[in-house]
């Protein structure tokens, strides 16, 4: 702002209003510019970015909103498991009957984030964890990954259901992150806030009889997106 500018005026200079009106004038353009540049960075910021802003940022990781292929089963609807309030998305003004083409601000910024961290993956486990979870953690979900030894690995997401347009995305291989050659066999998302059952584990993601419940299998969709 341009008073930390006037503050700076020296004592024989205090009193003459137009020297200050002067310095005013010279110095709040670039106040202006500078405040005009800090706004950049929250427009444009994967976390805050929205709208035609969020789209910029797609144009620059490289995943746009738009989906080669409609995404089925996502729009709310009454009376339907896993789309009703607070599951399915509100269909949009331009959106054909039977799924979604161009995704919402909240599932494109976690699209985005995942396509970020793929983008500098180093192809390890370790690193695909850090990945995961930074894409998902804002869903409160949980990433495990199990390695089949066969060139294919397994990925669980627990603790938070997952919604029915990012099952969607995982189905039909949106979220970019497996080894060159390498197969999803499937991925075991949660139906209920907690961990997934499994046999003699006691995580955040895993727990046993009584405590874990059973997950729902997603088998990605060979042709997907990211297939090849």
């Amino acid at each position: 702002m341009p008073e930390r500018y006037l503050d700076l005026i020296t004592s024989q200079h205090r009193q003459r209003p137009r020297f200050a009106a002067a310095v005013e004038a010279l110095v709040k353009p670039l106040c202006d510019l500078e405040a005009m540049l800090q706004d950049m960075r929250h427009a444009f910021d994967v976390d805050t970015a929205v709208g035609v802003q969020l789209d910029a940022v797609g144009v620059r990781v490289g995943r746009s909103r738009n989906v080669r292929a409609p995404l089925d089963d996502v729009y709310f609807s009454w009376n339907v498991d896993g789309l009703g309030w607070g599951q399915g998305i509100w269909r949009g003004r331009y959106d054909p009957e039977t799924g979604v083409v161009s995704l919402p601000d909240d599932v494109y910024r976690t699209l985005l984030k995942a396509k970020i961290a793929a983008n500098s993956w180093d192809g390890t486990i370790p690193s695909a964890y850090e990945i995961w979870a930074a894409a998902f953690s804002v869903e409160g979900s949980v990433v495990f990954i199990e390695d089949s030894g066969d060139m294919s690995m397994i990925v669980g997401i627990s603790a938070m259901p997952m919604s029915a347009i990012m099952q969607q995305l995982l189905l039909q291989q949106y979220i970019p992150l497996k080894p060159a050659g390498v197969e999803v066999e499937f991925f075991a998302v949660a139906v209920s806030p907690g961990p997934l059952f499994a046999w003699n584990c006691e995580s955040e993601a895993l727990a046993g009889w009584g405590s874990g419940s059973w997950a729902k299998k997603l088998i990605p969709i060979e042709g997907g997106d990211y297939a090849t």
